[in-house]
């Protein structure tokens, strides 16, 4: 069973082989320009993504929902979503973003008030400034609790749901506050949302996430085929993307500040974190010089692939030098944590316009 609102490590290819997530790299070619994030392996599973891709190469109409639960801090990670986000944009997709409050208030427990603005200094704000151009005509930004026809489409999507199938796929108890309970088919129904008439009716609809949110996306799927007849939904397509390591190996968490940078820290404050970063470096200097370094497993290399580096022959030149010795980790943390001091001095530019549109939007 996968909690979508715990922080794990997660084991990849047991999740493939469990719960049927199709491999990425199988439908590679077919996508016309494709992020680096797919071309990376990043972005390493999906489901129905196949049937998305004559609609993306075509820039014909379709959807793409992602939420954002305001409930704590974006860091560095979080920027892999914006990436997606922008060039599903750039392609010609509806951009649906709904601002879960309402499962923050559910599952975490935090006040309407406290989440709204959490989502305005915090997301919106950090999105803008990472690019992704929110006031175009094209994308929807939403409150859960202030929004009717969302909150009108998780109450009819409640009368095809039961407990024990609520219970089997997220593991609630007799202990679950209903609010909890009913947080899943309110993120249903913003999966949904883009297919009911008034946004235009029926449309293949794409959700990028974490290999956590899988939950949402199975329930999703569910429940499209039971109103198939109703609505006419088509059942969501989503991509899975690896999680971006923590500075200290684990899993990167808002809510563990030494695992995260955060897109508020300041350049240096960034910097400093990076160099402190866990490495795949040898025991000793010798050892690393004759054995080479390990890449695959290291925090900083990582950083470079999903984030800092858009050249994928610099990126290559990188990891085979660090393969056979060449680059050794101190010269690569030096190089890695200068880059990501400029990333964010760029960030800092951006921040000030950015939250005065963000103060707009909601």
């Amino acid at each position: 069973m996968i909690d979508p609102w715990a922080s794990s490590s997660v084991d990849y290819e047991k999740l493939v082989n469990q719960f049927g997530i199709k491999k990425f790299s199988d439908i590679l070619d077919d996508i016309e320009e494709p992020l680096p994030l797919m071309k990376r392996g990043v972005i390493f599973g999906h489901r129905d993504f196949d049937k998305m891709i004559p609609f993306i190469n075509n820039h014909k109409d379709f959807a793409v929902v992602t939420g954002m639960m305001p409930s704590g801090k974006m860091h560095i990670g979080h920027k892999m979503v914006v990436d997606q986000l922008k060039w599903y944009l750039d392609k010609g997709g509806k951009l649906s973003l709904p601002i879960a409050d309402m499962e923050s208030y559910g599952a975490r427990g935090m006040d309407f008030t406290q989440a709204k603005e959490l989502a305005i200094n915090e997301y919106l704000a950090n999105y803008i400034a990472l690019g992704l151009d929110l006031t175009d005509d094209n994308v929807l930004i939403y409150l859960q609790s202030q929004h009717t026809p969302v909150k009108d489409l998780a109450f009819e999507l409640s009368k095809k749901t039961n407990f024990n199938e609520l219970k089997a796929i997220y593991g609630f108890n007799p202990s679950t506050s209903i609010s909890h309970v009913y947080v899943p088919l309110v993120q249903v129904a913003d999966i949904l949302l883009p297919q009911i008439e008034e946004y235009g009716g029926p449309k293949h609809v794409v959700v990028p996430v974490g290999v956590d949110q899988d939950p949402h996306i199975r329930l999703t799927r569910d429940l499209a085929d039971r109103f198939k007849s109703q609505f006419g939904f088509i059942p969501p397509a989503s991509t899975y993307h690896r999680f971006l390591t923590g500075l200290t190996g684990g899993k990167m968490s808002s809510s563990e500040p030494k695992t995260a940078i955060y897109l508020n820290d300041s350049p240096k404050i960034a910097e400093k974190k990076v160099k402190s970063a866990k490495t795949g470096g040898r025991e000793s200097l010798e050892e690393q010089k004759k054995l080479g370094g390990c890449p695959d497993s290291c925090v900083v290399y990582e950083m470079l692939v999903y984030h800092l580096i858009d050249d994928d022959s610099e990126l290559q030149k990188i990891y085979e030098n660090c393969k056979n010795g060449t680059l050794l980790c101190g010269e690569c943390k030096l190089m890695t944590a200068e880059k990501m001091k400029n990333f964010f001095e760029k960030l800092d530019e951006k921040k000030e316009s950015s939250l005065e549109i963000a103060k707009t939007l909601l």
